[in-house]
C-alpha cells in the first residue's frame, strides 16, 4: 500500500483521525500541502458516512426491546435538555463543538464529535460545518507541530 493511501486511512480511522494520517504522510516523503490537503479531507468526508452509520445502526438496533428502552430513554432526555437550552447551544454549542475537534488530542477528533452532535441531536448542516472547521484548524496544528518535529529531529 503506498504512503498517501495509509495516510488517508489512518485519517479515518476512529483512534488516529489526523493525528496520524499527516504525521505518517509527512514522515513517508508527502509534500505537506498534499498531505493537509488529502487528510484533512478525508477526515471531513468521513463525519457525512458517520451520521448515515449512526442513523442507520440505531435505526437497526430500535428492533430489539432493550436498546429500544435503553435509548428511548437516553435520547428523549438529551432531546429534553438541549431543548431546554437550545438557545445557548445555538449561540455556543456549534463554537465549542469546532474547538472540541480542533485540539488535536486523543478522544477529541471527527469520531467523537459527530456522535456528541448525532446525540445532542443537533442541527446537520450546523454541526458539520463546525466539525469541519475544527478538523482544519486541528489538521493545521498537527501539521505545523509534525514539521517542527521533523526539523527537530532531521
Amino acid at each position: 500500500m503506498n504512503s498517501l493511501a495509509f495516510s488517508l486511512l489512518l485519517s479515518i480511522s476512529p483512534i488516529s483521525e489526523l493525528r496520524g494520517g499527516i504525521p505518517y504522510a509527512l514522515a513517508h516523503g508527502i509534500s505537506k500541502g498534499k498531505a493537509f490537503a488529502a487528510c484533512v479531507a478525508a477526515n471531513i468526508i468521513i463525519v457525512l458516512f458517520l451520521f448515515i452509520f449512526l442513523d442507520t445502526l440505531h435505526g437497526f438496533l430500535l428492533r430489539f426491546k432493550p436498546y429500544k428502552k435503553t435509548a428511548g430513554f437516553v435520547l428523549e432526555k438529551l432531546g429534553r435538555r438541549s431543548k431546554i437550552v437550545e438557545k445557548n447551544i445555538n449561540r455556543y454549542g456549534y463554537i465549542s463543538l469546532a474547538l472540541f475537534v480542533a485540539v488535536p488530542l486523543p478522544i477529541t477528533g471527527a469520531w467523537s464529535a459527530t456522535f456528541i452532535a448525532w446525540l445532542l441531536q443537533l442541527e446537520r448542516a450546523k454541526s458539520f460545518a463546525a466539525i469541519a472547521a475544527g478538523v482544519i484548524i486541528a489538521g493545521i496544528i498537527v501539521t505545523a507541530f509534525t514539521l517542527a518535529m521533523l526539523v527537530g529531529l532531521g
